[in-house]
């Protein structure tokens, strides 16, 4: 059973005596059913929240978000008045892909706004924010086709996306998505202090073990890289080896 905690944030197996909690944030096009069996791999040690961007599933009503700042902005003000936040415990941050920067720009807000940090940053499958490879940033302005052969060739979406109903639907926000994170623009300021690990799939394309590396840059504290063998969704194949690090790092 799902449990909505607020419009933004889905609990599928919710564990509120549980000492710490972690919040996931999707790829671009995804949605928080991604993160279900997550959820069920961190039971009992961690209360898992998802976030649900607004345009998707039972949010599909409401406006699309193209400004990955606004995006921050929205998801931090959701997840401060959280049981995720709110109950004070120990808490981490796990993004991939678009949710990898998306994360970190809702830690910098825990820490300015909020004086707390998460345990630890997971950034995955995504290249550190100032590494943008701007002649490869231009998806969401390609056409329908070439938007939908982008999607399939990387082989994450939620969605098998091959009913014309269903195409209809989605790709609004697939495309909201890639404009939010290739728009984005990463401004130089004070780095984070909590731990990022950086995460990445040995084959994937889209990013490179220095990009990866990179994320050491937006940190005071404790930085690792870890690679896993699979490409850009390599997290599907490695959910067990995830799961044990995220509760490795609670404690």
């Amino acid at each position: 059973m799902t449990t909505a905690t607020s419009s933004w944030l889905r609990q599928f197996k919710p564990l509120p005596q549980a000492p710490s909690s972690a919040v996931f944030l999707p790829h671009a096009g995804g949605s928080a059913p991604f993160f279900f069996g997550m959820s069920e791999a961190l039971a009992p040690t961690i209360d898992v929240f998802a976030v649900q961007y607004p345009g998707r599933l039972d949010r599909f009503r409401e406006p699309l978000i193209t400004d990955l700042n606004t995006l921050a902005d929205e998801t931090f003000a959701a997840l401060r008045t959280s049981p995720a936040l709110a109950s004070g415990r120990p808490f981490q941050l796990f993004g991939h892909s678009l949710g990898a920067v998306l994360a970190f720009e809702v830690a910098l807000r825990c820490e300015q706004d909020l004086g707390r940090s998460p345990v630890t940053l997971f950034a995955s499958g995504r290249r550190a924010p100032g590494t943008a490879r701007r002649r490869t940033e231009d998806v969401h302005t390609r056409g329908d086709a070439e938007l939908l052969a982008e999607i399939r060739n990387l082989n994450g979406t939620d969605s098998p996306l091959t009913d014309p109903a269903l195409l209809e639907l989605v790709l609004p926000g697939i495309r909201a998505d890639y404009t939010a994170i290739e728009t984005y623009r990463w401004t130089s300021g004070p780095a984070l202090s909590c731990p990022i690990v950086a995460l990445m799939g040995k084959d994937d394309p889209y990013t490179s073990e220095a990009e990866c590396q990179a994320w050491s840059e937006h940190t005071t504290g404790e930085f690792e890289l870890r690679s896993y063998p699979g490409g850009h969704f390599f997290l599907t194949t490695q959910q067990d080896a995830l799961a044990a690090l995220l509760v490795e790092r609670a404690r």
